[in-house]
């Protein structure tokens, strides 16, 4: 096929120019179109099914909504977890289906369940489930400053609620906007019981009364004259002055209005979450978008918005501004990575000049970069591939190799023209010919390895969970690019080398001085080696020993810590608290880290804002920094972080420090915001709070473990209100009025909506602040037949406690200890970790599980290390299909374990832990270095079959001699092109990449000075045999 291949481009040599230039102009034009984002598609299927249950203990929430809808979803198929939290007036569950499931397929089956389950919970009880939603979170966070002097924290909300959060809404691509902070208006009804007892009005007439409140009705049509007339019927008003003069009753034949037995007036809805912003109160609406909408196209388009709005905005109003931007850090990991790609080019073209010695062979090599990168370009748009860190990663891995193919296709053309230019000087020859022929005596050995490198990724494909999400589109783009280049090599090479080599002047000088120079050192030195080559193996397999023995001791992580470019800084008060405490916590927070130099901006937010699907109470803060470009960073992300966590030490509050994407990565393997979780499951919830304390308190002495901390579940003080029933037969009136009246009153009760316009705002008949308190609601009238009396004699009325929260795993209680690993490898931590647990001892029905990061990178080692057993069978298969030796096929494997003593080297000195992505560097390294092995091997062959060399210690020099300047190029290009990776490994963009570069540079290094000396050491013991079946092979072509 490839013969064909280079028959028909030799044949149209043009044609393939304008083939390769018309591809090349329309694959950077697609790229110029393909969307752009930080990481590739993480999002895992999960429903969020939220419900609001009105003031509602956690207890009961649990009980009549959560459990309910807990064992109705559970025999969904395709579910893998269903995690859910009770909180009062909130049940949460999250609902994750596996990898495979289809997002509108799982929430359709959800939806159906919710349907069938109307009866089973309360009335006026409606689940509803969370929008589709990216796990980048929030793309976006906007605040309004709120200046108190200029206008008011209701006025803001309501700009932010009715004018931006719809206008941002429209915009294609945004999920959800949730906007925290300010007063949301009610129309409030305060009544005043005492004078609605004297006037004998009951709540019942007040809700009747309220319920049609500025309301419009239809009249139908009406025909008249010809003509039809449609009526209407106008209610509509926002007045304040016109709902307190709706009747409500009468006493004695005179009506009685609402002014007369209650307060109206605009008030602020129960805040259950707040926000501010540089240390003043403010509004911020995060912007949340949908899985498929490319982030940096998206940003753009809001900022637009927000900048045409700009000229609209109302008296007073400070103009919003961007507090959270994840566009940054994907410009910042994208152009990072841009400037990688560059400066690989740049060192490939210098090595291959320093090899070749003049320009034309280098550029001839050079043009398979951008031709394979923009043909991998198309097959991105073909297949919905973004770009990101991961597949500009497998360009950045690829582009050494790419000019692979083509520099030992040039090499070979050029060493043949110079022959034939050394034996018949002045003589015409078919140019043509020779091309092709020196094309195809490298061909073969270039298509399979090749195929080896490809073959060696397929470990990547089946990797499972998250791993698998972030590294396959680097697999992708590594072997496609791969691929690309072998096409050039086998197209766009031949013709440019028939076209640009014979014209060169120095073509009669041989090698370049330094090439020269190498090669007489070589020849002396490997002379040496053949000739005691036993002491040369034994010394190799001495120093792979030590390598693989030293592999157990490395320190594990799952994947290296990302650099946002932001920080987020969890604060969890004692359950309780107010959320003005809460907020004064969090602003004192702020004070305290404002003045560090690292820090541009803080946003805060409070307790839980209305639309939000995460269940935090209002005794949480998130703090959101801004920091300075990385680039300008003067100190490591690790040093920053501990200062902070200082400052903030002496606070009554447990601090998390971490990152908004790594926060939702850890939430999404776990359920928990944090590397690590230890679960404690079991039925009381005492029971489990005192094992949880107990547990953390042994856990805190384990070194490298920080941000320890026990989930907030504690009793939070409660009001109890006990219905006496033998009190409330006595006065002749049932329990269940009692009880809705006392909800009606005292949580409050939305009667209905007041239309303004676009705005709409609730009317809620609720008591006044003053009259709610322990002391005042024992003095509650209740209106019985036998008269009002007070709520005292009808119910005992108790101060207590209650549990603030009940977090449940498939239906189990449980409680978390969640913690992160700091100054210390994260597997030595679990390690630590999971002594402690084992010799901790649980109560009867009770026991403990460890999740988090760590889990998935164990799974992801133990499959990529079977992985790869499978993947060594079918590099093993294709080399003795290509040469029918197992001993031949040995001695090209036998690159592998020689590259991996470098990684080895190469980690230990760069002081990185064994992450999945160092091992994705061992998968790459494998099918790299076995590239040295087969061109060496092959042209050993070749020289006996077609040039009658014997086996010699003389061919074997010779071979080695030829080869030496193309295995040296091939292992040189592809290491120097990642050594802009082994830089700045905390910039954005290459914290993952640079792991994989230091194992496959350090490999690659190691591998080819070891390669040089022991591939012919070992060919010349153990080759002979099988070398001399094959040369005197009849079919023989080139191997």
């Amino acid at each position: 096929m490839f013969q064909m291949l280079l028959d028909s481009s030799l044949k149209n040599r043009l044609l393939v120019l304008l083939g390769a230039l018309i591809l090349t102009v329309y694959g950077a034009y697609t790229l110029t179109q393909t969307p752009v984002d930080v990481f590739p598609d993480l999002n895992k299927p999960t429903v969020t099914v939220i419900t609001e249950a009105g003031g509602m203990a956690s207890e009961e929430v649990e009980q009549l909504i959560t459990f309910p809808l807990e064992t109705a979803l559970n025999g969904l198929p395709g579910v893998e977890v269903i995690r859910s939290v009770s909180s009062a007036g909130l049940s949460f569950i999250y609902v994750t289906f596996n990898w495979d499931t289809e997002i509108y397929r799982a929430r359709q089956m959800v939806s159906e369940r919710l349907s069938s389950l109307e009866e089973s919970i309360p009335a006026g009880v409606a689940p509803v489930m969370g929008p589709v939603s990216s796990i980048m979170g929030e793309i976006m966070q906007i605040a309004i400053p709120i200046d108190p002097s200029k206008t008011t924290p209701m006025q803001v909300r309501e700009y932010a609620d009715w004018v931006l959060r719809p206008r941002l809404l429209s915009i294609q691509g945004v999920a959800q906007v949730i906007p925290i902070g300010g007063e949301v208006r009610q129309f409030q009804v305060q009544p005043d019981l005492q004078r609605m007892v004297n006037l004998g009005i009951t709540i019942e007439d007040l809700q009747q009364a309220l319920s049609g409140f500025a309301s419009n009705t239809s009249g139908g049509f009406l025909a008249l004259n010809g003509r039809e007339y449609l009526i209407r019927n106008l209610g509509r008003t926002s007045s304040l002055e016109d709902l307190s003069k709706v009747a409500v009753g009468s006493k004695d034949g005179v009506p009685v209005l609402l002014k007369q037995v209650a307060k109206v007036d605009f008030a602020a809805a129960v805040k259950r979450g707040d926000a501010g912003f540089e240390g003043k109160p403010a509004v911020i609406l995060g912007v949340q978008k949908q899985p498929s909408a490319d982030t940096i196209a998206l940003t753009k388009r809001i900022e637009e918005a927000l900048v045409s709005m700009g000229s609209s905005l109302p008296e007073g109003m400070e103009t919003p501004r961007v507090t959270f931007r994840q566009a940054s850090f994907i410009e910042a990991s994208i152009s990072t990575l841009q400037g990688k790609l560059i400066g690989a080019s740049i060192f490939v073209a210098a090595v291959l000049f320093f090899f070749l010695g003049t320009i034309r062979p280098t550029v001839i090599a050079l043009v398979a970069i951008p031709v394979s990168i923009f043909i991998t370009a198309l097959v991105f748009e073909y297949f919905g591939l973004s770009i990101n860190t991961m597949t500009l990663g497998g360009l950045a891995i690829a582009i050494g190799g790419l000019v692979d193919d083509a520099v030992v296709d040039v090499e070979n053309i050029l060493r043949r023209l110079k022959e034939q230019r050394a034996k018949h000087p002045g003589v015409a020859f078919d140019l043509v010919g020779l091309v092709r022929k020196a094309s195809l005596e490298v061909r073969t050995g270039i298509v399979y390895a090749t195929v080896i490198i490809v073959l060696v990724f397929i470990p990547l494909f089946a990797l499972p969970g998250i791993e698998g999400k972030l590294f396959v589109p680097l697999g992708i783009a590594f072997i496609v690019s791969t691929l690309a280049s072998l096409v050039v090599s086998v197209t766009v090479t031949p013709v440019l080398s028939y076209y640009l080599l014979p014209g060169i002047k120095d073509l009669d000088h041989g090698d370049t001085r330094v090439l020269a120079w190498l090669k007489s050192k070589y020849q002396v030195g490997l002379s040496g080696v053949l000739n005691n080559p036993r002491a040369a193996i034994w010394a190799g397999v001495i120093a792979v020993i030590v390598a693989g023995a030293s592999v157990p001791f490395f320190a594990k992580t799952f994947l290296p810590p990302f650099n946002e470019g932001t920080l987020l800084i969890g604060m969890r008060l004692n359950p309780g608290v107010t959320l003005e405490e809460s907020s004064k916590l969090a602003s004192q927070a702020e004070v305290l880290l404002k003045d560090i130099p690292e820090i541009t901006h803080i946003g805060r937010r409070s307790g839980r804002a209305e639309l939000d699907e995460h269940a935090e109470g209002v005794h949480v803060s998130e703090l959101d920094l801004g920091l300075i470009p990385a680039g300008d960073m003067t100190r490591p992300m690790a040093e920053l972080q501990a200062e902070i966590r200082e400052r903030l030490q002496n606070l009554p509050a447990a601090i998390a420090v971490g990152q908004p994407i790594s926060h939702r990565i850890d939430h999404m393997l776990s359920g928990v915001r944090s590397q690590i979780a230890i679960k404690v499951f079991g039925e009381d919830l005492d029971t489990l709070r005192g094992t949880a304390e107990t547990l953390r308190a042994e856990l805190s002495t384990i070194d490298g473990l920080v941000d320890l901390e026990v989930e907030k579940q504690v009793l939070a003080p409660e009001i109890k209100v006990r219905i006496n029933y033998d009190a409330a037969s006595r006065y002749g009136v049932s329990s269940s009025e009692v009880l809705h009246s006392l909800q009606a009153l005292i949580e409050g009760e939305k009667i209905t909506q007041v239309v303004e316009g676009n705005r709409r705002f609730a009317l809620v008949l609720k008591l006044a602040e003053k009259d709610r308190s322990l002391e005042q609601l024992k003095t509650l009238l209740i209106p019985t037949p036998l008269g009002a009396v007070p709520l005292s004699v009808l119910a005992d009325i108790e101060d207590s406690d209650g549990p603030n929260q009940i977090s449940r795993d498939d239906g189990k209680r449980r409680i978390v200890i969640s913690a992160n690993a700091q100054g210390r490898a994260l597997s030595e931590v679990v390690e630590d970790i999971r002594t402690t647990v084992a010799n901790t001892d649980l109560p009867e029905g009770y026991f403990i599980t460890l999740g988090g990061q760590f889990e998935a990178q164990e799974e992801a080692t133990r499959l990529v290390g079977f992985l790869s057993i499978i993947s060594l069978v079918l590099m093993f298969a294709v080399l003795y299909s290509r040469y029918q030796s197992v001993r031949l096929s040995a001695i090209i494997m036998g690159n592998i374990p020689l590259a991996m003593v470098g990684a080895v080297l190469g980690l230990w000195l760069s002081g990185q832990p064994l992450s999945v992505a160092a091992l994705i560097g061992f998968i790459t390294l494998a099918g790299i270095s076995v590239r040295n092995g087969i061109l060496k091997v092959s042209h050993y062959i070749n020289l006996m079959r077609f040039e009658h060399e014997q086996f010699t210690q003389f061919m074997i020099v010779r071979g080695s001699m030829e080869r030496l300047s193309p295995v040296l190029m091939t292992a040189l290009v592809t290491a120097f092109a990642l050594a802009p990776l082994l830089f700045e490994a905390e910039r954005p963009g290459t914290e993952i990449l640079h792991p994989v570069a230091v194992v496959i540079f350090a490999g690659l290094i190691s591998s080819t000075l070891l390669d040089t000396f022991l591939t012919p050491a070992l060919f010349w013991v153990f080759g002979r045999k099988d070398a001399e079946r094959l040369m005197e092979q009849s079919d023989a072509q080139a191997l």
